[in-house]
C-alpha cells in the first residue's frame, strides 16, 4: 500500500513565538482590565508616526500618563517590544466613531478601567475596540518614510500568525483609521499590503 504523505503540521503559538525577536517591557499604566481569549476579535494596525525606537516609544507612553499603550511594537528592522500581555486590555485604538461599538460587535466596555481617558467629542463616543482587540504599532512616519521595511513586514506577519495560534483562530485585521475616521494610521504605502493581509 502506499505511504499517504503526513499533513504539514500548522507550527504552534510557542514555536512562531520562538522565531520573533520579542522583548518584554510591561508598565503597569498600560494594562486596563482582563480581555480573556473570549472577547479576542481584532488585530488593529497602528503607525507609531515618529522614528523613535520601539524602546524609546514605551518610554514615552509610559510617561505621559495617558495610559494608553499597544500590545507590541515593531522596530524596522524587525525586532519586537510587547508592552501588555495578550489577555489584557490595552488602551491602543482609543475612542472611536459613534456607532462603530455596534458596527464591530464590541458593545461591552464594562471589563475596561478607562483610566487615562478623555472623551474627544461626541462625534466618537465608542470605546469598545480596546476590549476586544491586540493593538500592534509599526515604527513609521506616513509621508516621510517611502516604505515598511521587509524585516518589519515579515516580522507583523509572523506576529500576526502567533497572535492567531495563540487564540486558535484568526482575528480580523483592520487598521486604525478604519475605528476613527480622520486618523492617518496606517501610512497610504502600507495600504497594499493590509489589503492582501485582509484576504486570507
Amino acid at each position: 500500500a502506499e505511504e499517504v504523505p503526513e499533513e504539514p503540521q500548522e507550527p504552534t503559538a510557542e514555536e512562531l513565538r520562538a522565531q520573533l525577536s520579542i522583548t518584554e517591557d510591561y508598565r503597569d499604566s498600560f494594562a486596563h482590565g482582563e480581555k480573556g481569549a473570549d472577547y479576542q476579535k481584532y488585530i488593529v494596525l497602528h503607525d507609531t508616526e515618529s522614528n523613535t525606537s520601539a524602546a524609546g516609544v514605551v518610554d514615552y507612553w509610559d510617561g505621559n500618563g495617558a495610559g494608553v499603550a499597544a500590545h507590541f511594537i515593531i522596530n524596522k528592522d524587525g525586532t519586537i517590544v510587547q508592552c501588555v500581555p495578550l489577555d489584557t486590555i490595552a488602551h491602543h485604538a482609543g475612542f472611536g466613531d459613534t456607532g462603530h461599538n455596534a458596527q464591530y460587535g464590541v458593545e461591552d466596555e464594562s471589563r475596561d478601567d478607562k483610566v487615562g481617558t478623555t472623551p474627544i467629542g461626541s462625534w466618537a463616543s465608542d470605546y469598545g475596540m480596546n476590549s476586544y482587540s491586540i493593538g500592534i504599532e509599526m515604527v513609521h512616519v506616513g509621508a516621510t518614510d517611502t516604505d515598511y521595511p521587509a524585516a518589519q513586514l515579515e516580522a507583523l506577519d509572523t506576529l500576526i500568525a502567533y497572535i492567531d495560534a495563540y487564540y486558535g483562530f484568526e482575528s480580523d485585521i483592520i487598521d486604525h483609521k478604519a475605528w476613527r475616521t480622520g486618523n492617518s494610521d496606517t501610512s497610504a504605502e502600507f495600504a497594499t499590503y493590509l489589503a492582501n493581509n485582509q484576504q486570507y
